[in-house]
């Protein structure tokens, strides 16, 4: 260990920009083990890992590095896998550069450790050697129903499963794992990823009913009836259109209605043939990871040109850096400094741009982060023929849940307590219906400690 006077950070290798726009496969590979050890012994095992604290799962991230360093596969899985539900997954999508690898101490001149990519190393090659994550046998009788089968869903099942807890998920799409399936485009994570967890679950006793709508295909009183708790994690799926004049202009879409549609399609499902991007001028607003997610899309989509349009600079952009830099590596245009004021059409309600004001960071707001403010008679427009908004995500208000008496905040979010469990005693909650959109690391959390808290309750 310690070995980062001797060893420079090494990321991930890359397909090429031109070769990777051509599919929805990933772009990184995995690392040799050669390089997952040699990284890996660049950690120099603070004892108080900032890392460690920075995740919100608190991964046991020097433990599995030092395993990893010594060659120990099954150990380094084993300690990984311990907290979190999906590591393999989490390895690929979070935002490292905001949490652990950002709070390494060798960020400090040498380069933080490659955390994310020795995490992705350690599970996909345990896979290959037939290592399976354990999954207590001995179950009880108890059982309980989870609404939603995203990643706030997916974690509370694994660890209620841990607990020898039976589970039952209900999730209203074709297919389970909501975000992680629907919403991040394959070149990010690749859906065998998702069946591959959600197929351990399944071997584990849990059982999936998809296509089931809760509130419509089955009432949430017989789930509260039939089963000894509930957990909802149903996410924050309402997408923000900005309100200027021609947002809702033919060929404008929201974010999560363009990539769904998309991955969709790449599945071979019933999909919306008339949103099209192919040869076409596409601009998205917003400066996030999902903002990212969709600029790559269009452009594999073969749009003829894409452009991220962002109200502030890059380096204030909300979004993880390396999707960033992929984005750009990739073909995509970034135009900063600038807001939306106007969706323009023609005379056939067909877009033909977007009127755009320049915009400057004035004084700091009460969080501390610079306002922006509008640059008078600075006005421009960006040619285009798709608009795509992606300003964040807000909860939706599931008829369910009040006529329950589950009580929500003026946001729409679900009150819980320090248990998690929501003012309908039974009832937990947990991710972004809870919170407000936020990473999937946090839903996993939410969907850990739930199952902790419900345990708990069920089992004592």
């Amino acid at each position: 260990m310690q070995k980062f006077f001797d060893l420079e950070r090494i990321d991930a290798q890359k397909r090429s920009g031109g070769e990777r726009i051509k599919d929805f496969n990933e772009i990184y590979k995995l690392f040799s083990p050669q390089n997952a050890s040699s990284q890996s012994a660049r950690c120099i095992q603070c004892g108080d890992p900032y890392c460690h604290n920075k995740c919100p799962l608190h991964n046991l991230i020097p433990h599995w590095l030092k395993a990893t360093a010594n060659r120990d596969l099954e150990l380094a899985f084993a300690l990984s896998n311990e907290p979190s539900p999906f590591p393999e997954v989490l390895g690929k999508i979070c935002p490292h550069d905001r949490l652990c690898e950002g709070d390494c101490t060798l960020n400090d001149g040498h380069g933080a450790v490659t955390i994310g990519s020795v995490e992705t190393f350690i599970n996909e090659r345990a896979f290959q050697k037939g290592l399976k994550p354990l999954i207590n046998r001995e179950m009880s009788d108890k059982r309980v129903a989870i609404v939603g089968a995203g990643p706030a869903g997916i974690s509370c099942a694994t660890f209620l499963l841990r607990e020898g807890i039976r589970v039952e998920l209900f999730d209203r799409q074709n297919r389970p794992g909501g975000l992680l399936t629907y919403g991040i485009p394959g070149f990010k994570l690749d859906k065998s990823d998702i069946e591959r967890r959600v197929n351990f679950l399944k071997e584990a006793g849990a059982i999936f009913h998809q296509n089931v709508e809760v509130g419509k295909d089955i009432s949430f009183d017989k789930l509260v009836q039939e089963f000894d708790a509930v957990f909802i994690g149903v996410g924050a799926t309402k997408g923000r259109r900005s309100n200027i004049k021609g947002a809702d202009a033919k060929d404008s879409y929201l974010a999560m209605e363009f990539l769904t549609n998309v991955q969709k399609k790449n599945f071979g499902e019933e999909y919306d043939k008339n949103i099209v991007v192919k040869d076409k001028r596409v601009v998205v607003v917003g400066g996030g990871d999902t903002a990212m997610d969709c600029v790559r899309t269009a452009l594999r989509e073969k749009a003829r040109a894409v452009t991220c349009l962002y109200r502030r600079d890059a380096n204030n952009m909300p979004g993880s850096k390396k999707e960033f830099i992929n984005a750009i590596e990739e073909g995509v245009d970034f135009e900063f400094y600038c807001s939306p004021k106007e969706v323009l059409v023609d005379e056939n309600g067909s877009i033909i741009g977007i009127k755009m004001v320049k915009t400057e960071l004035g004084e700091p707001d009460e969080s501390g982060r610079q306002r922006v403010q509008e640059v008078a008679n600075s006005d421009f427009i960006v040619d285009a023929d798709v608009v795509i908004f992606a300003l964040g995500f807000d909860t939706v208000r599931y008829d369910f849940l009040e006529e329950n008496g589950i009580e929500l905040n003026r946001w729409g979010e679900i009150i819980v307590n320090e248990n998690y469990e929501t003012t309908k005693e039974g009832v937990y909650a947990g991710g972004d219906c809870r919170r407000g959109a936020d990473l999937v690391v946090t839903a996993a959390l939410d969907g850990r400690e739930s199952a902790k808290a419900i345990a708990r309750k069920l089992l004592n």
